[in-house]
């Protein structure tokens, strides 16, 4: 894991794509959150930050002349409330493979003026039920979801629907669960007595801790504090010298 820093920045390779867009490479660093990006000085029109260990899409600075973000294969649940003034130009942002539960977590998009593609893919978002019509509703400037054109015939029909005494219950449904959702996630750690958001040494911990875990409820318990991205408020690190550990740090819960 590797923390986003104005040194990695100025270090990565940044070229001109094929579309002739002056693009920032952070691809795989397994960076945990977006930072220090204003050390790009708003340079480039694309930024990659595909294939790292992301978990909310927030952290921007203001960047006017960003077109496109790609964020495949994070472990992105959230998205930024105030993203809208931070990359108010957004054409394009690239999602799949990541963990967007709720069709109202995708809120924060739709204030993007500018967006006209999408793509989703292997997020749980993308099975829910009415998910295109949604998205052609929510979005009227969106061309391409998931690769594949939104129709005018379909948006009209998404708009119908959604207008409707049954659209507009659904509509209902959809805000409450988001709010559920967020709810969740922001009392994930509840059950431990409270807790705080993981930081990059929390995480760094966690991992080595897994690998010297002695049994099996262990490393599922570790991957499961791992996976929500909340430390719990009784989560400490011991430093235990027993022969029974071999003397290897251990991930220990307070009582």
């Amino acid at each position: 894991m590797v923390k986003l820093t104005p040194e990695l920045i100025n270090q990565s390779m940044q070229f001109l794509n094929p579309c002739r867009e002056r693009e920032l490479d952070l691809r795989g660093y397994k960076i945990p959150q977006i930072e220090n990006l204003g050390a790009t000085l708003d340079q480039f029109d694309t930024i990659d930050l595909s294939d790292n260990d992301l978990r909310k899409l927030d952290g921007l600075p203001f960047l006017s002349r960003l077109k496109c973000l790609l964020l495949n294969n994070n472990r992105i649940l959230r998205i930024g409330e105030d993203l809208h003034e931070c990359v108010p130009n957004l054409n394009s942002v690239i999602l799949s493979g990541n963990n967007l539960q709720e069709l109202g977590d995708l809120e924060p998009l739709s204030q993007l003026q500018h967006l006209e593609t999408i793509c989703l893919l292997m997020n749980p978002v993308s099975t829910k039920p009415y998910y295109r019509e949604y998205m052609a509703y929510k979005f009227p400037h969106l061309r391409l979801l998931d690769f594949r054109k939104i129709k005018q015939k379909d948006r009209k029909a998404a708009i119908e629907f959604f207008r409707s005494k049954q659209g507009k219950e659904l509509l209902k449904e959809i805000a409450k669960k988001s709010k559920q959702n967020a709810a969740a996630l922001a009392d994930s750690a509840a059950k431990s007595g409270g807790g705080r958001f993981a930081n990059p040494e929390d995480i760094r911990r966690i991992r080595e801790a897994i690998k010297r875990a002695s049994s099996l409820a262990e490393v599922e318990r570790l991957s499961q504090i791992l996976q929500s991205g909340q430390i719990p408020d009784n989560f400490v690190l011991e430093q235990n010298g027993s022969a029974a550990n071999g003397g290897s740090s251990e991930i220990a819960m307070e009582h």
